[in-house]
């Protein structure tokens, strides 16, 4: 199942997008995929919802727009801003 390898290394891409924000503050991962990307996005999609849910996230949510041809690319990272 290389969906959650995928959904791992989106994972990966938005603790270093962040920075030294916490993970918790991710409200939104939003996710440009292609319908020639070779990836089932509901079963990516599922993948996400589980690792976005849970520590050290938290809270964050997938949003899949698609789109036609081969691009796979984080595209927006939501962070909620601190008090």
């Amino acid at each position: 199942m290389h969906e959650m390898s995928l959904a791992l290394d989106v994972c990966g891409i938005t603790e270093r997008a962040i920075g030294t924000r916490s993970p918790s503050l991710v409200r939104e991962v939003v996710l440009d995929i292609g319908d020639n990307a070779g990836v089932d996005p509901d079963n990516f999609e599922f993948c996400l919802t589980a690792l976005l849910q849970s520590p050290p996230f938290g809270a964050a949510k997938p949003v899949l727009r698609r789109h036609a041809g081969s691009v796979l690319r984080v595209a927006h990272i939501e962070v909620e801003e601190c008090p």
